[in-house]
């Protein structure tokens, strides 16, 4: 038998029928194992420490989240300051000048102007 690729999660409906036959299991009286691995308390204490953990990824979820929100809160707030100073230098040194492009403005004189086109004729 091959072995499973434990680096995938589990889907979520076979950690439900896994928790369905844990608690199928826990009305058989009489059930009894010499398997270390399959002994009602080594089940029960991997139960528990699959819902902790779970609990944990969840809260650290939660925060990554909250984080990434903070990030890019301040990312928007930074880039809002950098267009309200330039809307300054520009109105302070005009658009014309170097202080414009050393913000990263284009000076007006060397923008290009548009060309008109030509409205294409047919031959008729």
């Amino acid at each position: 038998m091959p072995r499973p690729d434990i680096t995938r999660r589990l889907s979520p409906q076979i950690i439900s029928q896994d928790i369905d036959s844990l608690h199928g299991l826990q009305t058989i009286s009489t059930y009894s194992t010499t398997r270390g691995d399959a002994s009602v308390n080594y089940l029960q204490q991997a139960y528990q420490a699959m819902v902790t953990q779970q609990q944990i990824e969840t809260e650290k979820l939660t925060l990554y989240r909250a984080a990434a929100d903070a990030a890019r809160l301040a990312e928007w707030e930074f880039h809002n300051a950098v267009l309200a100073m330039k809307e300054v230098v520009r109105g302070q040194y005009g658009s014309d000048s170097d202080e414009s492009q050393a913000v990263g403005l284009k000076k007006k004189s060397e923008r290009k102007r548009p060309n008109r086109k030509k409205p294409m004729t047919t031959g008729n």
